[in-house]
């Protein structure tokens, strides 16, 4: 948010040193288009250093999220056939939407217990367990049961290692590794005892499958990893890396996304009111094919892109250019780091109309280039992006169908990065009967 000021007021390009290094900050949609102009084969990109430090020091194999170059290619090919193709959606989009829908469910018997005919709740934690479910059982064909009332020990102890996970990485990755093991031994600490038990629970999900499979092999789909271990496109450990990136990655950035989709929907009745239409109108259609929310649903995919455009769960993508690239009229040398700021390109008024306006319709009225990359662009845009989607797009979808969203607070949200962007409070939402 800082750099945003700085935006503000040094114009839309400015450059600054760290350490020996300089990095470039841009945040135009027409910089981005030139960056991915100039890409290679192998886009270089900095890898999230907290994470990769865990897997040198277990001798871990890591997935694409780690990687770079040659190795970083070989592995996403194989990953895009199961995870990232239209394809690959619909065969997983099923199982998002039961999720979804037991979300719906969960909902309504909780608001049952109100006399009031209502439910006001801080969401978010609610939100977090469904992104956990609908990933779990896309990625492993297993439910965990996190709406269940009794969950079980593994379950809740899986839920606080991600918590613990997150927060550490927010604690070190700015710092490097060298100062941080001195200045923060117990974040590196609680760090690397987090990811021990992630991966042991996706290793253990990884075994049952395998072996649920080697003893039955022919059996319909039943989820990414499965498919991955069928065809055997990449060898087991690299699966488990890649497995282990999936599991942790598509949590945060879609619980926060749909936190603030329905917030802002929330203060803004008549967009809220326009979605419901639209579900409605769908829904014959999407419970005999959930796929087809993808092209029943446009105002709700545009109100994603809305909440994606204020509120970038990652707000820098940073791209290491092989070839020089003139930005703003600059030249920018080969192998300089760049950063694209999406917080700031979202709410440019030279890019968007009126951007303080949460106007999903902007989406469908106009030619936006190179201006929704919440997901990234290119060849390394977000491997989980058509898992994320599906996680929103579906449950929007539900809760709007049976419940009015509604909240006494119209102030913005008070935004900070921690890893990613989030609020720093969460605002009470009330659900109503949509009736």
């Amino acid at each position: 948010l800082d750099v945003h000021r700085l935006f503000q007021t040094l114009g839309p390009i400015f450059r600054y040193d760290v350490g020996r290094s300089q990095v470039v900050s841009v945040m135009l949609p027409e910089d981005a288009e030139k960056l991915y102009q100039v890409e290679s084969l192998h886009p270089h990109r900095r890898l999230m250093e907290p994470w990769v430090a865990h897997r040198e020091h277990r001798g871990q194999k890591r997935g694409v999220f780690l990687l770079n170059g040659p190795e970083w290619h070989l592995n996403r090919l194989p990953m895009n056939r199961s995870v990232l193709t239209p394809k690959a959606a619909q065969k997983f989009f099923p199982m998002v939407d039961a999720v979804a829908r037991d979300f719906s469910a969960y909902l309504r018997k909780k608001m049952l217990r109100n006399t009031r005919g209502s439910l006001t709740l801080d969401v978010q934690p609610s939100i977090f367990y469904y992104s956990i479910e609908a990933s779990n059982f896309a990625l492993f064909g297993e439910r965990l049961g996190l709406f269940d009332q009794n969950m079980s020990s593994r379950s809740l102890n899986f839920i606080h290692a991600l918590e613990v996970m997150f927060k550490s990485t927010g604690q070190l990755m700015f710092l490097p590794r060298s100062l941080s093991c001195w200045t923060r031994p117990q974040a590196w600490k609680e760090h690397f005892e987090a990811w021990d038990f992630i991966s042991e629970y996706a290793n253990s999900c990884i075994e049952k499958v395998w072996q649920e499979l080697a003893l039955s092999p022919h059996q319909d789909y039943s989820g990414i990893v499965p498919e991955l271990l069928a065809h055997k496109g990449l060898p087991l450990d690299a699966i488990k890396a890649n497995a282990l990136e999936l599991t942790a990655g598509s949590v945060d950035t879609t619980s926060f996304t749909l936190m603030m989709t329905l917030f802002e929907l929330a203060r803004n009745p008549a967009v809220q009111r326009a979605l419901r239409q639209e579900s409605l109108a769908a829904a014959a259609s999407i419970t005999e094919d959930p796929h087809k929310a993808i092209s029943e649903l446009p105002l709700l995919r545009a109100a994603i892109k809305e909440t994606l455009r204020l509120y970038p769960i990652g707000s820098i993508l940073d791209r290491t250019p092989p070839s020089d690239v003139v930005l703003q009229n600059y030249r920018v040398p080969a192998g300089t780091s760049v950063h694209v700021y999406l917080y700031s390109m979202g709410r440019n008024p030279a890019v968007f109309q009126s951007p303080e306006r949460y106007n999903p319709q902007r989406w469908l009225d106009e030619r936006l280039r190179f201006s929704h990359l919440a997901f990234g662009f290119g060849v390394r845009q977000c491997l989980g992006r058509r898992l994320a989607e599906a996680e929103m797009l579906l449950l929007l979808h539900h809760v709007l169908k049976s419940f009015q969203v509604k909240t006494l607070l119209q102030e913005d949200l008070k935004m900070a990065y921690r890893f990613v962007l989030m609020p720093t409070s969460f605002p009470l939402l009330t659900f109503q009967p949509a009736s």
